[in-house]
């Protein structure tokens, strides 16, 4: 049995049809990103669930073993040197877990969409990428592929096609530009079709990037 995590929700209307499962960065926790739901200006016809988890608490190595929220230990700056697998592994779970509840509620799992910024960009290319159902699109903003040479072994038909919004700051010193497009390369090669953006930013999300997203998601919201 998997705990279910703490999260933030938000309805746009009753009944909700979609959910959109959005997962914070490194530190943060789930507010970071709820006051993006007005801004995003999608369908008012069609009700949305927002769920914005909180990851666990953990102490984070590269942080000096700092307790924080965090999806997955990190122990180097190069984030591709010595991951924390079973971190990742242990985060993807709850995810699964998140999505069977939402299909439980009612939700068909091709009308879910799966976020994330940074670290949780991180998680949702990770879990989107292996889940079993076939999910709605992947959004998966200012990060990188955790755990890629795995994914050929492990990615899921289901998903084969899914569409994948992928953005990132030309600035942004926290996860280079350069990986960030090695991670776009890597799922080009697997056979992945992501949506790629790139904007003169750092290691944030700005309001050209919130209105791609908002256009991207009305495409993939049927």
């Amino acid at each position: 049995m998997i705990d279910a995590l703490p999260a933030i929700e938000i309805e746009t209307g009753t009944s909700p049809t979609h959910t959109i499962i959005w997962l914070h960065g490194l530190g943060a926790d789930g507010n970071d990103f709820v006051p993006l739901i007005n801004e995003l200006e999608l369908f008012p016809e069609k009700p949305i669930r927002f769920i914005f988890p909180h990851a666990p608490e953990r102490p984070v190595s590269i942080n000096n073993g700092y307790t924080m929220r965090a999806w997955y230990d990190i122990f180097h700056p190069d984030l591709n040197h010595h991951q924390d697998e079973s971190g990742i592994r242990d985060s993807r779970k709850t995810l699964d877990a998140l999505i069977v509840r939402e299909m439980q509620r009612g939700v068909a799992s091709k009308h879910i969409v799966l976020a994330g910024f940074s670290q949780g960009g991180a998680m949702a290319l990770h879990a989107g990428l292996r889940q079993i159902n076939p999910l709605a699109g992947i959004m998966a903003l200012s990060c990188y592929l955790p755990l890629a040479e795995t994914l050929p072994s492990e990615t899921c038909t289901a998903n084969a096609a899914i569409p994948i919004f992928m953005a990132h700051g030309t600035q942004d010193s926290v996860i280079p530009l350069s990986q960030a497009i090695a991670s776009r390369e890597k799922l080009l090669t697997a056979h992945y079709t992501p949506e790629w953006h790139e904007y003169p930013m750092a290691h944030t999300v700005c309001q050209q990037e919130v209105a791609d997203i908002s256009h991207w998601l009305r495409r993939i919201i049927e």
